[in-house]
């Protein structure tokens, strides 16, 4: 099925987010960009990039902001380890075009003419070492009407309300009378066609000339509304390392992979 697969895509299928400032991460990010921060001896960032590699993922797209000539150092024009084969990176550099991140809708949009009709994007700077981003779930998606599919985790302690509600499959908006048992967090991983960044609640064009910032979450508000936006609930290892605390409690954890 990869093989198959393969020769048809146009564009990068995955795009890493690496463009925040990581503000709540000071000192730590003064002088090195927050994917950049080491975890069990790696960026990490580099736990995306090593899944997608061993997935056969050919092209990934890094959006770059605060210091983002430092990952463009790191890592080049391939990310490889010790395979053979070689992950391609394609950088936006929404810092040297504008002077200022451009959030995550912006953000995609701008990468949006080096990216395929369907393209995963997961934000660097989660911990969450266990992910596959799967060919299976990438033709899945493909083949269905949907215009995203989120993955979705148990609410951390920072996040106790949760982003959206997972019912039967599908993303829903969260109601004072949701229950906790159907509340959850986003995790920043998801699938996404053109399409979504090309509907009536995305008003900027491809590619963003102009460097607008525009946020994701409503756009899927809105499309979780029209019943257009899947979800999964992901029960491995997932940290948000807003804060040196979390990124200290990462290294309690028995998973170095």
């Amino acid at each position: 099925m990869l093989e198959s697969l393969l020769p048809f895509q146009s564009g990068a299928t995955a795009m890493l987010l690496a463009a925040g400032r990581g503000e709540r991460m000071r000192p730590l990010t003064d002088h090195t960009p927050k994917p950049l921060l080491n975890v069990f001896g790696v960026p990490l960032i580099t736990r995306p990039l090593r899944s997608l590699l061993r997935q056969g993922h050919q092209h990934v797209l890094i959006n770059t902001g605060w210091l983002g000539d430092q990952i463009n150092t790191c890592f080049g024009d391939f990310f490889h380890e010790n395979s053979t084969n070689k992950l391609a990176i394609t950088y936006s550099k929404e810092y040297s075009d504008f002077g200022y991140a451009l959030e995550t809708a912006g953000g995609i949009v701008r990468a949006l003419p080096k990216l395929s009709d369907v393209f995963w994007v997961a934000a660097g700077d989660v911990f969450s070492p266990d992910f596959c981003f799967s060919w299976d779930d990438f033709i899945r998606f493909k083949e269905s009407p949907d215009l995203a599919h989120l993955w979705l985790v148990a609410n951390p302690d920072h996040n106790l309300k949760g982003d959206f509600g997972l019912v039967e499959g599908r993303a829903t908006l969260l109601q004072d009378a949701t229950p906790a048992s159907q509340r959850y967090t986003f995790s920043t991983i998801a699938l996404y066609r053109k399409a979504f960044f090309h509907s009536q609640w995305c008003d900027l064009p491809e590619g963003n000339p102009q460097g607008v910032k525009a946020a994701l979450a409503p756009m899927l508000r809105q499309a979780i509304s029209m019943g257009l936006v899947g979800a999964s609930l992901y029960q491995g290892t997932w940290v948000d390392v807003g804060t040196p605390e979390r990124l200290a409690q990462i290294g309690l954890m028995d998973c170095r992979a």
